[in-house]
């Protein structure tokens, strides 16, 4: 049985983050990653201006007339502007019609994302399904570090294959057997995993992702399945997901943590 408190506590974490998919510029909303090597031109589909990348390489440059009808920081814009990459929806510089246009920088490569609050799937969501708490699935683990850093070629949500970062492994036991999943490390200390499981393509989404908190010390620390969440690209099509890296695809059926969006 789950003590009340803990059961509580995921209850609510649920709740904000079934609001934080549904915000208007939450993931829900987007509606396309345009990248600027694939443009014609200097145009990018669905987005006014001419665009291109600075001499530096350190920017994008935008060129605008008013009819366009874009506004950076709030005001119209007439001329052209320098644009580094944005950290969210929430802090992005441009903006066209209610919509937020998002740069971005991947590899080397500059992007432009477009969030739509009036976007197909934003108005259909209906939630998040889920498993229901268990705490047999909040599990004593252990992070065992490189001594350095390694990258691994993974293919991501768009068809493409890049580097995933790997700080180490993350071991727990489940059932009486020790497994592992290969994990990175956020710059707050915590652990961050993308594993798939038993559940995965057939009573759930075919991967998920987990971030326990930063280790102790010692490389203790709490692996929560119950908080394992879908990646942004069950939520639209236009994210670049990296897929499980080998070795994190676990046997077992994980009946823990978000399953798939649900719609009307």
């Amino acid at each position: 049985m789950s003590t009340p408190d803990a059961r509580q506590q995921w209850k609510a974490w649920r709740e904000e983050r079934t609001e934080t998919v549904a915000a208007p510029y939450g993931p829900l909303a987007l509606t396309g990653t345009y990248w600027l090597a694939d443009a014609s031109g200097s145009r990018i589909p669905a987005v006014p201006g001419i665009w291109a990348e600075a001499e530096d390489g350190e920017a994008l440059l935008l060129t605008a007339i008013a009819a366009d009808g874009l506004t950076v920081d709030g005001r119209p814009l007439e001329g052209q502007v320098r644009l580094t990459p944005d950290s969210s929806p929430a802090t992005a510089r441009l903006a066209h019609d209610g919509r937020k246009l998002v740069v971005m920088r991947r590899e080397g490569l500059w992007a432009v994302r477009v969030f739509d609050p009036g976007s197909a799937r934003r108005r259909a969501f209906a939630g998040i399904d889920a498993f229901d708490y268990d705490e047999r699935w909040v599990l004593p683990g252990r992070f065992r570090s490189y001594e350095r850093e390694r990258t691994v070629a993974v293919e991501n949500a768009d068809g493409r294959e890049r580097g995933l970062d790997l700080a180490g492994e993350l071991a727990f036991v489940i059932g009486g057997e020790e497994h592992t999943l290969l994990v990175s490390a956020e710059a707050d200390g915590s652990l961050w995993a993308v594993f798939a499981d038993a559940t995965s393509g057939t009573s759930g989404f075919a991967f998920r992702f987990l971030k326990p908190p930063p280790p102790e010390a010692d490389g203790t620390v709490t692996v929560d399945f119950n908080r394992a969440v879908l990646p942004p690209c069950a939520f639209a099509d236009h994210f670049i997901c990296p897929f499980p890296p080998p070795g994190n695809r676990l046997p077992v059926a994980v009946e823990a943590g978000e399953r798939n969006p649900l719609t009307h």
